[in-house]
C-alpha cells in the first residue's frame, strides 16, 4: 500500500514538474518570437536604433562640446531617456492596436498557452531593444565623445534604461487597449514626440517656459530623465520621489488597460 501510494505521489510530482516545464517553455518560446519577430521588422528596429543614435551623434558629439564639457554627458542620460521610449510605446502600443484590429489577440487569448505570455513576451522585447539602444549610446559616449564614466555609472545607467522601458510598455498596454490598429501609429507619434521634447529631453527645461516646466512633473521621461541623470554624475535630486512617481504611472496606466481588456477585450 505504500509503495502503491509513493508511485501515485511520484507521478503526480513529475505531472507538476512536466506542467511547469512547459509553462517556462510557453514563456519563453513566445519571448524568443516577439524579440525575433521585430529584429526582422526594419520599420520599428531601425526608428528605434536610429533615432537616438542619430541625436546624439549631432547634438551630443557633433555639437555637443560646444554648449559646454557636460553637454555630451547631459545628453547621453538624455537620449538613453529617448530611446527607451520607443520599444514600448511602439513595440506594446501600436503593435497591440493592430493586433487587437486583425484578431491575432484574440487568437493568442484562445490558445492553450498562459494568459500572460503575449504581454511578457512584448514586455522582454521592449527590455531588449532598450538594451540595445542603451549599449550603443555608452559606446558612442565612451569612445566617440571621450565622456568618462566608471564602471559603476555605466551600469546604473544600462539598469536605469532597462528598468526604465516598463511604464512606458505599461503606456503602450494602455494606449493599445483605447485607440484603434489604424490610427495607433499617428496617435502615438502625437504623444511620443511633444512627451519627449517637454520633459526636457532636447532642450534643458530652464530653457523653456515655465508652463512646460510645470507640464514636465507629470510626464514619466521628465522622472525617469532626472534618475538617469543622477547616476551619470549631473542630477541633485533624491532619486526616490522619481522612482515613486514612476512606479505610480505604470500602476496608473496597467489598471486603465486592465479595466479595459476585462470590458472589451
Amino acid at each position: 500500500m505504500n509503495a502503491v501510494s509513493s508511485a501515485v505521489m511520484s507521478a503526480a510530482s513529475a505531472s507538476r514538474e512536466m506542467s511547469l516545464r512547459r509553462v517556462l517553455g510557453a514563456y519563453l518560446q513566445e519571448a524568443r518570437a516577439e524579440c525575433l519577430r521585430y529584429l526582422r521588422n526594419p520599420g520599428f528596429m531601425i526608428p528605434t536604433l536610429i533615432l537616438p543614435t542619430a541625436f546624439y551623434l549631432m547634438f551630443g558629439i557633433l555639437i555637443g562640446h560646444a554648449n559646454g564639457p557636460d553637454a555630451p554627458r547631459y545628453l547621453l542620460a538624455a537620449y538613453g531617456t529617448f530611446g527607451v521610449m520607443s520599444p514600448g510605446l511602439f513595440g506594446f502600443g501600436v503593435a497591440l492596436s493592430m493586433e487587437r484590429d486583425n484578431g491575432l489577440l484574440t487568437l493568442k487569448r484562445a490558445l492553450p498557452m498562459p494568459p500572460g505570455t503575449y504581454l511578457l513576451g512584448k514586455v522582454v522585447m521592449s527590455i531588449f531593444a532598450a538594451a540595445v539602444v542603451s549599449c550603443i549610446l555608452v559606446l558612442l559616449a565612451t569612445l566617440v565623445a571621450h565622456v568618462q564614466l566608471s564602471p559603476a555609472q555605466m551600469a546604473g545607467l544600462f539598469a536605469t534604461n532597462l528598468f526604465g522601458a516598463l511604464p512606458f510598455c505599461a503606456m503602450g498596454l494602455m494606449l493599445g487597449m483605447l485607440i484603434k490598429g489604424t490610427g495607433g501609429p499617428g496617435i502615438v507619434n502625437l504623444i511620443y514626440l511633444p512627451m519627449a521634447f517637454m520633459s526636457g529631453l532636447w532642450f534643458p527645461l530652464s530653457l523653456m517656459p515655465k508652463a512646460v516646466q510645470d507640464i514636465a512633473l507629470v510626464l514619466p521621461p521628465y522622472h525617469l530623465n532626472q534618475v538617469a541623470l543622477t547616476v551619470v554624475g549631473l542630477g541633485h535630486d533624491a532619486v526616490w520621489p522619481h522612482v515613486a512617481a514612476l512606479a505610480a504611472f505604470s500602476a496608473v496606466f496597467l489598471a486603465i488597460a486592465a479595466r479595459r481588456l476585462r470590458r472589451h477585450g
